[in-house]
């Protein structure tokens, strides 16, 4: 840890303190755990000192209990509906890219649709066990009516994703159209996910979990890359 130096005995308490730092791990009953903190803490249970605090600049230390112990952080409604609601945006990211081998011969899209599919599913594992390990519902609760479009259509539930007459065309196209409502269409899927990321980080509490921040950074930017990508495979179509 950068500005404090223990005895190597000790290294292994620096190297658990660091990694509780990273998850955003948080004192039951007190402020955030320092490193300093930590390692008081550890060195308390071999008969060393008390666990303390830093105060604020101007405050004084507190001396904490000794049976203080470290939890997770607490669990924000908007976290795990953003959790949940982006299962369900991944999965139908991959649904539309288990299409491409039986319906389009173009392979800068089968090589983008393999990637997209490999990372959201590996993405929805993640999001799951996020939601397991924090007794959550790894799946959105559904409106017995959902609204209606012009067409007629179910409306999306989720920004971006495609209707049911979108994914209904995707299904019945071939080879360039395929390609050209696959790419369109997916532009727009990921659209969607960055509205989701953008309305996660505007929400009061929302989006300070390690983890949840993290992975939303990574939607944000990846899928950022892949909309300039796939605009300008639809460039090339044209």
């Amino acid at each position: 840890m950068k500005g404090f130096h223990c005895r190597e005995t000790f290294c292994r308490v620096c190297r658990w303190a660091e990694g509780a730092l990273a998850a955003g791990l948080m004192l039951t009953g007190a402020a955030f755990l320092t490193p300093v903190a930590i390692l008081a803490s550890a060195q308390n249970a071999r008969g060393g000192p008390a666990v303390v605090q830093p105060g604020a600049p101007g405050e004084p230390t507190r001396t904490l209990p000794t049976d203080t112990h470290a939890t997770l952080p607490p669990i924000s409604h908007a976290d795990v509906e953003f959790m949940q609601g982006m299962i369900m945006h991944h999965s139908q990211a991959v649904e539309m890219t288990a299409l491409i081998p039986s319906h389009s011969e173009n392979k800068n899209v089968q090589a983008l649709g393999a990637k997209i599919s490999s990372s959201q599913a590996d993405e929805i594992r993640m999001m799951q066990r996020w939601l397991a390990v924090r007794g959550q519902a790894t799946s959105m609760e559904l409106p017995d009516m959902p609204g209606m479009d012009m067409q007629g259509n179910a409306m999306a539930l989720m920004p971006g994703m495609l209707s049911s007459g979108q994914m209904e065309a995707l299904k019945k196209a071939q080879g360039r159209e395929f390609d050209r409502l696959f790419l369109s269409g997916m532009i727009q899927h990921h659209g969607g996910a960055l509205v989701m990321v953008k309305d996660l980080f505007n929400s009061a509490g929302a989006g300070q979990d390690a983890e949840i921040f993290d992975f939303a950074t990574d939607v944000d930017n990846s899928q950022r890359a892949e909309i300039r990508i796939m605009q300008k495979l639809l460039e090339e179509l044209h």
